[in-house]
This record gives C-alpha cells, structure tokens and sequence, in this order.
C-alpha cells in the first residue's frame, strides 16, 4: 500500500464506521481517539448501528453520530430496504467528508462500506481488505488475520489508523459517565439495600447472543458460592429484556441477591458498573463498559472468537478449550455450550474472589463530560 500520509493529516472531517455491536464499538475508541488527536481541529463522525444509538453520547471522542443498520451486517428488525442505504449515502455526500476510516473484525468485509463512501464522495478511504479492493479503497491495509496474526481488537483498530499516521498517548477505552448518571445508580443501590461505596460484586448474565452466555443454573451456583465467601451484597444486573433470565438465576440461587436489571438506562447502567468492586460477567457489552471505568471483571468467554477480552483492566478470562473454538456464531454449532458449560461454579467463584480481594486499583475513567453536555449532532436515517 503507497500511503499518502500528507492527505491525511489535512483531512479534518473524518467519517468513522463501525456498524456491529456496543462492545465492537467501545473497543474502538482508543483508535477514535487517535484519530481526532493526530491532527488540530479534527472532528469525528460515528456511522454506527441503531443497537448502539444510547451509547454514542457516552463517547467524548465522537462529535457526530450518524445512525444505520447496514444490510450486509446482521441486525434484528425489519429490513428499511434500498431506500435507506440512498439516503444513507445522499447523508454522507452533504456532509463533504474528507476522509472515512472503516472498522471491522476480519471475520468482516469493510467493502460494502468503502463503496458507501466512495459513493458518497469521500476522497480518502481506509480499512483492512482481505481480497483487493481497486478502487474502492484509497488506503489499503492487508488482511493478514488469523493466518499471519490474531490481535486484541483494540490493537487491531490502532494498527489500522497507525497506517495513516494516527496514534494515541492513551490507549484507554471511553465511557463518559456523569454524575447525574451515578447519582441515578446511586439511588438505585440504596433502596436495594446495598451501600453504594461499599465492596459490593456485580452479575451480568445475559449476552445478545446465547452461545455466549454462561448456563443459568451455574452462574446461580457460583453466585451462591460467592455469596458465603465474601459475606457482601451479590447485585445482578442487566436490561429489561435479560430480567427473566436474571430472575430465573436469582430463585436458583441459594441466598438473597438484589437485581438492578432493567431499572437504568445505559449510562446509569454503566456508572454501577463503575461503583463495584468487581464485575463478573459473560462476554459483552457490559465487560468493555467496565473495562472503560477501571472495573476488574471475571470474563465468562465463550470462545466463538479470540479477540474480545477485556482491555487495560485486572480480569480473569474463563473458559473450556474444545476443538470446535473459534466457530463465530451467535448459537452453539454443537448444541452442547461446551466451552462455557466446563467451567465450574467453583472456578468462577475462585476468580473473582481473587480479584475482589485483590484490591482495586481505583481510577477516573479516560474522559467523563459536565453534566448536561450533549455533545453531538446525531442523526438518525429512516
């Protein structure tokens, strides 16, 4: 790849896509990051996902959010057809991008997304290709996973804008808390009960994608194990949807355990994540939120992928090698949930009893924002 780097560093309007799920974008913040740092005056843009439309605001590196559910990435919901992918790209020509950087897993293709862009006009175009991309990409970086190498995705995201020049001091992932967010999750603990200063655990047992959860009646055993061991308050978690799932977990369990799921949106959410001690979670969206604030995390890892372990942060990684790793899929090829299922309640506990006695090395998250700031323009396309 011939890399016009000079271009790049005049570019000032620099379209970010990222169109997968909350915790893909999380991890690529610190490239985000780089990005808008590397040059004065930078502005970011985010194409992400309607999925992560709550998140986005939470993000201090985005200055605008545009809001789109690619048709060659998998979303729930029905399809807006042809329509939407015009006036998607009708958004991004008015908008006079100098550039477009486009971040996948290299499971991924980044090239519908380049023909997007160069379809919307935006001169300079990077991404990971695995086959040539021609034209479709200004700035070509090989796809050499998982044959050469198989990174961290946040190392991957900062290799790919290391191409153009773009590097970052702190390599941190973002979550913006506020403290209207806090006193929210504040509140919330107390009528459950549980001092919010204290040393209380966190238990998020759902997943978007049910080859990555933890079974049931284990994550009940080890919570109950956790329970007789620490002595401290055993608070679950979750959104409105995971509250059956969290319930079901909570009868199972041999002890009273409070349940904060589905009583905050997204930001409050995270700012409990941020007040625990300790988090011990399925591997999602959550685990890259507590990542984010400082939150050591017991990370229950389903191995459909390699790449996704929590980032700058104490954790344990938990799981069961099989032969059948790496499989990429949102429901258990097999059917016997395997690499999850052969952890044992007794090595979950251990874990986190580990890192809860362990100290938490108390920290301010990477960026927070007063409360009251809306910092983006965000748009959402029919």
């Amino acid at each position: 790849m011939s890399v016009e780097l000079g271009r790049w560093s005049d570019a000032r309007r620099i379209l970010c896509v990222r169109l997968d799920n909350i915790g893909d974008v999380l991890m690529t913040t610190p490239a985000l990051r780089a990005l808008r740092e590397s040059a004065p005056g930078r502005r970011i843009a985010l194409l992400a996902a309607r999925a992560c439309a709550e998140l986005l605001p939470l993000i201090p590196e985005v200055d605008e959010a545009i809001v789109y559910d690619a048709p060659w990435v998998g979303h729930a919901g029905e399809d807006p057809g042809p329509a939407a992918d015009a006036t998607l790209i009708e958004a991004l020509r008015g908008a006079r991008f100098d550039a477009a950087a486009i971040f996948t897993v290299y499971s991924q293709s980044a090239l519908p997304a380049a023909l997007a862009c160069r379809l919307a006009g935006i001169p300079l175009r990077l991404a990971h290709a695995r086959e040539n991309p021609y034209r479709l990409l200004s700035h070509w970086v090989a796809e050499t996973e998982p044959q050469a190498q198989v990174r961290h995705e946040v190392r991957r995201q900062l290799d790919l804008v290391a191409a153009v020049g773009a590097a970052a001091a702190d390599e941190r992932l973002s979550f913006a808390v506020q403290a209207r967010h806090r006193l929210r999750a504040q509140e919330c603990l107390l009528r459950l009960g549980v001092a919010p200063d204290s040393d209380w655990v966190l238990v998020h047992p759902g997943a978007s994608a049910p080859s990555r959860r933890y079974p049931a009646e284990l994550f009940a055993a080890a919570a109950t194990l956790l329970h007789r061991a620490l002595g401290c308050p055993i608070v679950f978690g979750g959104n409105a949807a995971e509250v059956p799932l969290v319930n079901a977990i909570r009868r199972a369990a041999r002890a009273p355990m409070p349940s904060l799921a589905g009583a905050l949106d997204l930001a409050e959410y995270g700012a409990a994540i941020g007040l625990a001690r300790i988090m011990v979670s399925n591997n999602s969206g959550p685990v890259h939120i507590a990542a984010a604030l400082g939150t050591p995390v017991v990370d229950l890892y389903a191995l459909t992928n390699p790449q996704h372990a929590p980032w700058g942060v104490p954790h344990r990684v938990l799981s069961h090698d099989v032969p059948c790793k790496y499989c990429y899929r949102s429901v258990c090829p097999q059917g016997h949930h395997a690499c999850l299922r052969g952890v044992a309640p007794h090595e979950v506990a251990a874990a986190a009893i580990e890192l809860f006695r362990g100290g938490r090395p108390r920290r301010r998250p990477c960026s927070t924002l007063p409360d009251g700031t809306n910092r983006l323009l965000h748009q959402q396309l029919a």
